[in-house]
């Protein structure tokens, strides 16, 4: 018999590996959504005063709050495509969400660095 009569058989997964990968989830998830809380409400703030500000430039008025959205939303889209990328090679939910939280956890670190710099270098 070759591989063509034979169906695909899956391993199925113990319980605690489906719940290391759910505790990865959530430990990951909470810190890097903790390491974003910071970033989106300090740049929400500035921006939302610079925009306001009778001082700033109609160019600093705009760009500043779409780097700092940029800064905020790009850990969560490249979370969304490696989730994506896990579904379409056919993993299971939990399994492909390990990687993609990672990924989250990971780039969360940039707006936070960037906070602070803005922290250290401000005036």
């Amino acid at each position: 018999m070759g591989d063509k009569g034979m169906t695909e058989v899956r391993r199925k997964r113990t319980r605690a590996e489906r719940l290391t990968e759910g505790l990865t989830v959530a430990v990951a998830s909470v810190l890097s959504f903790g390491l974003l809380v910071g970033p989106a409400v300090v740049f929400g703030t500035t921006a939302w005063h610079l925009v306001t500000d009778t001082g700033a430039t109609a160019f600093s008025r705009l760009s500043t709050p779409v780097v700092f959205l940029v800064l905020v939303t790009l850990p969560l889209a490249l979370a969304r495509a490696v989730f994506r990328s896990g579904r379409r090679r056919g993993r299971e939910r939990l399994t492909a969400a390990v990687p993609a939280v990672l990924a989250l956890l990971g780039a969360s670190v940039v707006p936070f660095a960037a906070l602070c710099l803005v922290f250290v270098y401000a005036d």
